[in-house]
């Protein structure tokens, strides 16, 4: 691989190798797959593409100093893949399957691993959509599993800087006891309008309100949301936000760390009051916000006022970096060696 430069690789697809693939059929899963194969073919009447039967996961494997490859809490996202399937019934995939089907790609595609020095990653995404063919809305009995890989380098442009974010109230990214806690490729679609017009108007993400009042921060379109006031790490309770695994693990070292985590309704107008913000997840680890604007009601509200990172945020970052790469000792068993 010595023509990419690892470095500078953007968020986004690239072919590599191969990926493994999983059916399930009669009732229960076959054997994982490999394929070299970009494409899928699937039945035109297939319940993914007219009834939403899909799902989906991120997360990434990291090359250590030690020349070690790691891959951060899979069990959790294998779970997280249960919970979406259970929400739109289709059947669970074994969490000792999903993470076969993790170590098996991750070797496969081990020359895809970017270089520990280069601040890239290799992103697995894992995918379960119904391939059943179904006229009436009613769940498959034909499922395919699988997991591609693509080097990729920080989500958000700026990487590890401020960005700005802001509100619009006339788009909703997912409603109380509908999809929203759950991984589902609908949520994502209905946040494209949204998320398109905030990009043309410079900002790096929506900040969603809760559907139901408008009163209470929510998350942004691609991750969750925190702010840090004095010792305090909060974070909103909502049942419209997917449980971010990032933000569940931020939670955990901001407690270690001597802090008091609040997971509450979190109105919007405290934002006023945050010392720093950010956005949490997967892709974009932590994305500091600079500032909030509030299209509706013309409101600024900055957060770093003096346009930098804030100190929770830089400390948390790096913190979790360092155990995904294997620099510092993992105390939770957050981190699986592929070898």
């Amino acid at each position: 691989m010595e023509n990419i430069n690892w470095s500078e690789i953007p968020f986004g697809y690239m072919k590599t190798d191969y990926n493994v693939r999983c059916c399930y059929r009669d009732g229960k899963w076959g054997e994982i797959e490999i394929s070299s194969s970009e494409m899928i073919n699937i039945h035109m009447a297939a319940t993914c593409l007219h009834y939403g039967q899909e799902a989906f996961e991120g997360l990434k494997a990291f090359r250590g100093k030690d020349g070690k490859i790691r891959v951060f809490r899979m069990d959790e996202n294998a779970k997280r893949l249960q919970s979406s399937s259970r929400a739109i019934l289709m059947p669970e995939l074994p969490v000792e399957k999903f993470e076969e089907a993790v170590r098996k790609v991750v070797l496969l595609n081990e020359r895809f691993i970017p270089p520990h020095e280069s601040g890239s990653s290799l992103y697995l995404r894992p995918l379960l959509i119904g391939t059943g063919a179904q006229v009436g809305v009613k769940p498959a009995v034909e499922y395919l599993f699988l997991i591609f890989v693509t080097p990729v380098g920080p989500y958000f442009k700026n990487g590890f800087q401020p960005s700005k974010v802001c509100v619009m109230r006339g788009y909703d990214r997912a409603a109380p006891h509908g999809t929203g806690m759950v991984k589902v490729g609908g949520n994502y679609a209905a946040s494209l309008c949204a998320g398109e017009k905030a990009r043309q108007g410079g900002y790096a993400a929506v900040l969603y309100l809760d559907p139901k009042e408008k009163k209470y921060i929510d998350e942004c379109g691609p991750a969750n949301f925190f702010g840090i006031r004095g010792n305090t790490y909060i974070t909103p309770a909502s049942e419209s936000i997917l449980p971010s695994i990032t933000n569940k693990s931020l939670m955990q070292l901001a407690e270690q760390m001597g802090m008091t985590v609040e997971r509450r309704p979190v109105p919007f107008e405290e934002i006023a009051t945050f010392d720093e913000a950010a956005e949490c997840g997967t892709a974009a680890v932590i994305a500091p916000i600079s500032q909030i604007d509030d299209l509706d009601e013309d409101k600024q509200y900055v957060i770093a006022k003096d346009g930098k990172v804030g100190p929770v945020c830089t400390r948390l970052y790096h913190k979790l970096r360092a155990i995904q790469y294997g620099d510092e000792p993992d105390d939770y068993g957050w981190v699986k060696v592929i070898e």
